[in-house]
């Protein structure tokens, strides 16, 4: 059992602040039920001092979006020498960037919806229409915006109608400089938590998420009841194992470490197409990681705890 404090980092400036701040208190909460000496720190401009002046035994990254998930937490953490539950900072750039990461998992033999990636400065230098047009002939309709950075789906739209694109680039250059316009696949959308153990890497039983609006979207996402969930999903035996193999090697690929998720699309024809990869996943009432211990039979805070201690342990 690890002895003295565990600092959970939550909060911080990023659009998903408030989102972050749910997951803190309910992964402190479970912490303390399995005996352990917990602290909520919010990740501001005097976290550097407070680890130093009052450093943890351990941390654990409960931060969402931004500096929490681009690496830079990570490494302060790293300097500072606190051991922390979670991907070390290389692993979370990688995994950061939506491109980068679809490119990895493509080159190693994944299936990943087709996408362009193009910066705010290409629309102002050759003209956004051109460039919106040449977007639409090469990936079709319906496509999904992105934010090429960031996470909970914030900026995201599905575009239906070429004549509703200039507004949706607009939201969602709002959220970041950079947008990740992607084939939009229609089927089933899973996530998968993988969980690293003395064993071995393992995934958990992949969530089904059925929103009531049909876009699993920021709203359908933290808002109780616009959206269903089935764990473990409902799908075939040989493609639920698909899926679980996809997160174990986005997860291994893309150098992520202690708990990751990774998002999916199962098409019709049973082709199982990447999405994205999350290094520091959502623990509210809402999100798919707690759903998915509970499916395989465990819990929050019997999950963390190891965790925790496998942090301790390695000292870093």
């Amino acid at each position: 059992m690890v002895e003295g404090t565990v600092a959970v980092l939550a909060g911080g400036l990023s659009h998903e602040r408030d989102v972050s701040l749910r997951s803190g208190r309910r992964l402190s909460v479970a912490l303390r039920d399995q005996g352990l000496t917990v602290q909520e720190w919010d990740t501001d401009a005097g976290l550097l001092d407070r680890l130093r002046n009052d450093k943890p035994d351990a941390a654990v990254v409960a931060l969402h979006g931004g500096s929490g998930e681009n690496g830079s937490v990570q490494t302060v953490l790293e300097m500072v020498g606190v051991p922390f539950v979670g991907t070390s900072s290389r692993g979370c750039r990688k995994a950061w960037d939506k491109p980068i990461a679809k490119a990895l998992i493509q080159n190693a033999g994944f299936a990943t919806p087709e996408w362009v990636s193009l910066p705010h400065s290409t629309f102002r230098e050759l003209g956004a229409q051109p460039v919106l047009d040449a977007m639409v002939e090469r990936l079709g309709l319906p496509l999904i915006l992105k934010p090429d950075q960031g996470g909970s789906a914030l900026g995201a739209q599905v575009v239906r109608d070429a004549a509703d694109l200039p507004a949706a680039m607009v939201g969602c250059f709002a959220y970041g400089d950079t947008v990740l316009a992607e084939r939009f696949v229609d089927g089933v959308e899973v996530a998968v938590a993988v969980v690293e153990r003395d064993g071995g890497t393992e995934a958990l039983p992949p969530v089904e998420i059925v929103p009531e609006g049909g876009v699993y979207d920021y709203t359908a996402r933290y808002t109780a009841g616009l959206t269903d969930f089935f764990a473990p999903a409902r799908l075939p035996d040989e493609t639920a194992q698909a899926v679980q193999e996809l997160a174990v090697r986005a997860h291994s690929l893309l150098g992520l470490r202690d708990i990751s998720r990774t998002d999916a699309i199962v098409a019709e024809d049973g082709t199982v197409f990447f999405l994205e990869v999350n290094s520091s996943p959502g623990l509210t009432e809402t999100s798919t990681v707690p759903m998915a211990f509970e499916a395989a039979g465990t819990s929050l805070g019997s999950v963390f705890v190891d965790l925790v201690q496998r942090a301790v342990q390695r000292g870093s």
